[in-house]
């Protein structure tokens, strides 16, 4: 009988037939959501609270009210409502820790300690949520995140959407830079239609050399590794995958709460490696 991984591997090859750098890519990750309940613990770990941009959602920890797994898919779900905040302080004035009780709640899950890797293609079927102030992000960090902290991990952006701009995605990197804001950007956002009423592939391609982003297997954008000048080391090194629904926050702006809840739907996660 022919493998699941050999015959996923054979369809990628037929959407790239045209281009040869893909002959020799080979399955090396895949996660097909077909079972019921937590995400699979040997694959996905979770963050938890409040975590960066001033975001007011508070990611939960193993909550199937925010992350689980139904008929093929893994569903993350934005709500309001309020629990304890794990994370509180009594006294505290930072915005993690001060809050004793939460607004909205959501989830953010990592293969950090599960899986990483170094150069491959990625691919991601998803369905996005709609509405003012939702954030989904597929994206990538380096893996020495905890130990040399961001911007100095790299970050690739494999796909973001934010609801105030319903008629975009965005692929982007981010590097450390001399300047006011510490980090440099280099990314590109497309148009596109049908968002939220149908699921839709987004890939990325990374090599020693470049990173480029796809739409439904479309290629939209191409950043140069050696752009990053003395920082191109930052992505050369390996990364692992996050799979995340902010609601509000630095760049997706006001929540309209009334949206909620909303669901990011995820179909499948596949990692290709090249050959050695």
């Amino acid at each position: 009988m022919i493998s699941k991984l050999f015959l996923f591997s054979i369809l990628l090859m037929l959407n790239f037939k045209a281009n040869a750098q893909f002959d020799d890519y080979h399955l090396i990750f895949s996660e097909e959501f077909n079972y019921r309940g937590l995400p699979d613990e040997e694959k996905w770990n979770y963050e938890e609270g409040y975590v960066r941009n001033m975001e007011p959602q508070y990611y939960t920890k193993k909550r199937k009210k925010n992350a689980r797994v139904k008929n093929g898919n893994l569903i993350i779900e934005g709500r309001k409502e309020s629990i304890k905040n794990s994370f509180y302080k009594r006294g505290s004035t930072h915005w993690r820790n001060s809050p004793k009780r939460t607004q909205y709640t959501s989830a953010s899950l990592n293969t950090l300690g599960n899986f990483s890797f170094q150069y491959g293609f990625v691919e991601v079927k998803a369905k996005l949520p709609e509405g003012k102030g939702v954030w989904p992000a597929i994206w990538m960090l380096g893996t020495d995140v905890n130990e040399v902290e961001w911007p100095f991990s790299g970050e690739i952006d494999i796909m973001e959407f934010v609801g105030k701009d319903e008629k975009h995605v965005h692929g982007t990197v981010h590097y450390p830079a001399n300047n006011e804001e510490k980090y440099a950007s280099s990314g590109s956002k497309l148009p596109v239609e049908d968002l939220h009423d149908d699921f839709h592939i987004f890939g990325l391609n990374w090599t020693k050399d470049k990173i480029e982003f796809y739409f439904d297997r479309q290629l939209y954008h191409t950043f140069l590794i050696e752009e990053a000048g003395e920082m191109a080391y930052i992505f050369r090194k390996p990364y692992y995958l996050l799979i995340n629904l902010a609601l509000g926050g630095g760049w997706a702006g006001e929540l309209d709460e009334s949206i909620l809840p909303q669901q990011f739907l995820i179909d499948y996660v596949r990692v290709y490696k090249p050959g050695e």
